[in-house]
């Protein structure tokens, strides 16, 4: 029974997906403050917003479900062309109410080399407003503001060219590079 709810819920994730569900009606706008979060990574430590207040910015990107088509597609994206990313001063992670162990797996099957983390209690999720109608968070990246704030939300997202567009979009919001 277990196993069946999953592959309906990934088989509802895929459909989400193909139509282009989004979290589009999300109240959190630029200029809000970012809701603060302590989520565990795929490397056993706990990231919190907070801790890079005053240092650099954050490029937080929320993802449906470890292990799935675009999921995968996007964390290869961001694997295979990170550096592009890692040119600007920013801290970039993604995120998922999948549990740690599922992340885990999942960071191991993909290579990432950047922060997975997982929101099980989905608290921060529902903090950021991206759970959907599946009760799994929307593709959606925020980009904050080394102060904290948000300075922009991209629910158009290409999982295929995500870390270029990731990329693109720190250049034009004027983030420093190294």
């Amino acid at each position: 029974m277990k196993i069946n709810i999953k592959k309906s819920i990934l088989v509802l994730c895929s459909l989400a997906s193909l139509v282009g569900f989004s979290a589009s009606a999300t109240d959190l706008k630029v200029g809000d403050t970012a809701p603060n979060f302590k989520l565990q990574a795929t490397t056993g430590d706990y990231y919190q917003l907070s801790d890079y207040k005053g240092k650099q910015a954050v490029v937080l990107a929320w993802y449906p479900m470890a292990n799935t088509r675009g999921c995968t597609i996007e964390c290869k994206s961001l694997t295979e062309q990170g550096h592009l990313i890692r040119e600007f001063n920013v801290s970039y992670v993604m995120a998922s109410v999948d549990p740690i162990d599922d992340n885990r797996d999942f960071a191991e099957k993909t290579g990432a080399d950047f922060p997975m983390l997982s929101d099980p209690t989905k608290s921060a999720a529902k903090a950021y407003q991206v759970l959907n109608m599946f009760n799994v968070a929307s593709r959606v990246t925020f980009y904050i503001s080394k102060e904290g704030k948000i300075i922009k939300i991209d629910d158009d997202i290409t999982p295929k060219s995500a870390a270029q567009d990731m990329a693109n979009t720190l250049a034009a919001l004027g983030i420093a590079k190294k």
